[in-house]
């Protein structure tokens, strides 16, 4: 069998370390009703983790749910509900509609939410070696402490820069992004090192990496 590597950018050999394989899928952000897009993606990891097991491999299948985030927030405001309740609705909603389509569920489905001693703990790592910085209650990835960023995608750093985000005056460098956000009024929160706030979208997953 021959599967795509992003990092060399051609078909290689699928080599798994005897007959275990273990697969992680990108989960949805649960601020909205599934649309046709999530179908797609997760009929073709359905379609992948069966042929791995008629294949004979043990597959451990893990899919994340981004629970916490500002399009739930935003929208659990709009609607005047907690977060954790219009969260808990699309969860029940994907699952829905991931049966009707006769998708295999995953064996795993952590949520951000319970992760967040683990996801300090990683950031607290991060910040220890050098790779990661607080500011104003948030911490940020220092991007260019690691010189192998953006390998996976082909791309260099500097031509990135004009995705710099809004938050680029709490920043060194304008493509750092958010491990950790600082609470704002109003907002869901959980104590940290560095004060109230939550998960930053690109942490919620490394645990389960």
């Amino acid at each position: 069998m021959r599967v795509f590597s992003t990092l060399s950018g051609r078909k290689e050999e699928f080599r798994p370390q005897g007959d275990f394989v273990s697969m992680y899928v990108c989960g949805v952000t649960v601020y909205d009703e599934c649309h046709i897009g999530h179908a797609m993606s997760y009929i073709i990891f359905d379609v992948i983790r069966r042929y791995l097991e008629f294949r004979g491999y043990k597959v451990k299948h893990v899919q994340n749910f981004t629970d916490i985030d500002d399009k739930i927030i935003n929208r659990a405001q709009e609607l005047g509900v907690p977060a954790s309740e219009l969260a808990e609705k699309y969860i029940d909603e994907y699952f829905k509609d991931m049966d009707a389509l006769n998708i295999k569920r995953a064996h795993l489905y952590p949520k951000a939410t319970e992760e967040i001693a683990k996801i300090i703990e990683v950031i607290q790592g991060l910040i220890s070696k050098g790779y990661a910085y607080e500011s104003d209650g948030s911490v940020y990835f220092r991007v260019k402490s690691f010189p192998e960023y953006g390998k996976l995608s082909h791309q260099n750093i500097d031509d990135m820069l004009a995705r710099g985000s809004a938050e680029e005056g709490k920043k060194e460098y304008p493509l750092d992004f958010a491990l950790w956000k600082a609470a704002k009024p109003g907002e869901p929160f959980w104590q940290s090192p560095w004060g109230g706030g939550r998960p930053g979208w690109h942490i919620d997953a490394v645990p389960w990496h």
